[in-house]
């Protein structure tokens, strides 16, 4: 119930429904007090009257009818109408010395004595509250626009929640500067500042990283121009391997870099996890790659996933497994909604989350390489976990 609550313009709005609720309980209340006293005051009135009337009559030996008008009384004289209240009365058990009753929406006064029998209609109503009607429908109508005025003013909360909420997704082209001088408008300059000073590093990053992949790009161009003039043929391929090599570790960078600052569009798509498997088996760039990896089928199944980057996470992966196992060898066996990648070497000295730390290094640690993988399978919403068990190291993808 609480959670209900939680949030500011549900508090607001709390508060300014408890005020409107005890504001209405105070106007009912106001008015039943009204009407009770008014009832009190009548029926003193009543009563008097009625002493009144018959003091009157002992003097004089008449009802003093001009008093009656002035107190806005009146007889009833008709007789048809005196017997179906004087039936009334009796019906109720009210047939009195003295008695008091609605009859038709009318107030009936019998005044039964040794001297007279009356029936008198109280034609006196009471005043309709107009001043305090008033004063609590002015009340009303300044909360409810004073709740309005406050809710609007939170109106700028809500469009800086979206626009950080944009941010947090990767979008740094946001503007939400404000001329405005409460604290709403304070906050969101300092955001604005903030997005802009991020915008400006990230710019200066990408255009640092850049300038220094394409200074290498040249170089291993001109290397690769320069192998194709060696005579030797064997030494020709091997060199042709090492710049086709650094030239895709160049693109991998690049990748990496889109990824952490999210300045990359996500292409997915259906494949079987096996075709994804030897599309990463491919980027190894190896020679006789089915003595180093062995793949297992148990069940093959579909992933939706962005190829090149998936291929990526089993790339590494795979080139781990191989660099530090003892017998250069990793076996990748697919099962329904997971695939385990498994060497045999020593366990990991300290949880795999440890390994998700950017430029980790370690004795037997595995580097940018687990960053990169975890990075990419969180946009794939994938987890990657791990265990040890007879002398085999097993990391598991698995499809959420």
């Amino acid at each position: 119930m609480f959670n209900q609550f939680s949030s500011l313009r549900s508090k607001i709005r709390l508060v300014f429904s408890i005020t409107l609720l005890l504001l209405a309980i105070l106007f009912i209340g106001s008015i039943k007090y009204d009407h009770a006293k008014y009832d009190e005051l009548n029926e003193a009135r009543e009563r008097a009257i009625a002493h009144y009337l018959y003091s009157y009559y002992l003097k004089t030996g008449k009802i003093d009818e001009a008093y009656l008008e002035s107190q806005n009384f009146s007889l009833i004289t008709d007789k048809a109408k005196v017997i179906q209240i004087e039936r009334y009365f009796k019906e109720k058990g009210k047939y009195k010395r003295y008695a008091v009753d609605t009859y038709r929406l009318q107030r009936v006064i019998l005044i039964n004595n040794d001297r007279f029998k009356l029936f008198l209609k109280n034609k006196n109503k009471p005043k309709y509250p107009l001043k305090r009607m008033l004063v609590f429908t002015t009340v009303f109508i300044l909360i409810i626009l004073l709740y309005f005025w406050v809710v609007r003013s939170l109106k700028p909360l809500s469009e800086l929640k979206e626009k950080i909420k944009s941010f947090s997704e990767g979008n740094l082209n946001i503007q939400c500067a404000s001329d405005k001088q409460d604290e709403i408008a304070e906050v969101a300059n300092e955001f604005d500042h903030a997005v802009t000073m991020i915008r400006e590093l990230l710019h200066a990053r990408q255009l640092f990283l850049r300038a220094i992949m394409h200074e290498l790009k040249t170089p291993i161009a001109k290397g690769r121009l320069m192998s194709e003039m060696l005579p030797d043929e064997k030494s020709k391929q091997r060199l042709h391997s090492i710049f086709e090599r650094l030239n895709l570790l160049i693109d991998e960078f690049a990748k990496i870099e889109q990824i952490t600052s999210k300045n990359f569009e996500l292409h997915l798509k259906p494949y079987k996890m096996s075709d994804l498997i030897e599309g990463s088996i491919d980027l190894l760039m190896v020679e006789h790659p089915a003595r180093l990896v062995t793949v297992e089928r148990v069940h093959d199944y579909i992933v939706k996933a962005d190829f090149e980057l998936f291929t990526l996470v089993l790339k590494n992966l795979l080139d781990n497994a191989i660099k530090y196992s003892i017998d250069k060898h990793v076996t990748v066996r697919i099962d329904t909604n997971h695939v385990d990648i498994i060497n045999t070497g020593e366990a990991l000295s300290e949880p795999l989350e440890h390994y998700f730390k950017p430029f980790h290094t370690s004795k037997g640690g595995l580097g940018l390489g687990l960053y990169i993988v975890k990075s990419i399978l969180d946009i794939h919403h994938m987890k990657l976990t791990y265990h040890y068990e007879k002398r085999e190291n097993i990391f598991v993808i698995t499809s959420h």
